[in-house]
């Protein structure tokens, strides 16, 4: 995947605001595979200005909490990843979907962050921690499996209002996701 600079990107931005030429168009002037990057180049423009369009070089530890929140945000609305992103202030759409291939796949323990030191060698200490992830373990499976029931709950419910009334399900969520973001503007 090419990488680009913060000045490209801006400059990229800036022509498609001021100019003629569409997403495809300009893509193709600047030899770039796809306009999706200058899409999503444009929507992080629009909601974030500048930072939307610089790259993070740290890794930015989030919190389980927030994760969820996102994930919730997303399954409440109907929201796509990228309008999902423009809400929390991110940058990378994938990383949401990341979170929720994990939780899916895991549950909250999944999206905990890892330990980034190496486990120890030692086989006494391995016993002990598996003894210990024993105990919890049954209660993090209970939190787990509610989570998902509560989430599978909400997304058949979201999903049987759609296949009664598409237009109306639609509509409806564009409504509260602009009344939010309307919110998030005045504050």
């Amino acid at each position: 995947m090419a990488k680009y600079s913060e000045e490209f990107k801006m400059k990229l931005v800036s022509e498609y605001l001021n100019g003629n030429l569409g997403y495809k168009l300009l893509a193709k002037k600047y030899n770039m595979p796809s306009r999706t990057p200058l899409q999503n180049w444009v929507r992080s423009y629009k909601t974030q200005g500048v930072e939307g369009l610089k790259r993070r070089r740290t890794n930015e530890a989030y919190s389980v909490q927030f994760k969820v929140d996102t994930i919730q945000f997303m399954l409440e609305t109907g929201a796509s990843f990228q309008e999902t992103a423009e809400q929390f202030r991110l940058n990378n759409p994938a990383l949401i979907y990341s979170w929720m291939k994990t939780f899916n796949e895991q549950g909250l323990g999944g999206l905990k962050p890892r330990s980034k030191e190496r486990p120890s060698m030692s086989k006494n200490s391995n016993k002990s921690k598996g003894k210990e992830e024993k105990k919890l373990t049954r209660e993090d499976e209970l939190e787990r499996e509610n989570e998902l029931l509560r989430l599978e709950n909400a997304y058949l419910k979201k999903l049987r209002a759609f296949r009664e009334n598409p237009n109306a399900f639609h509509e409806k969520h564009k409504q509260q996701w602009r009344s939010n973001s309307k919110k998030k503007d005045t504050d």
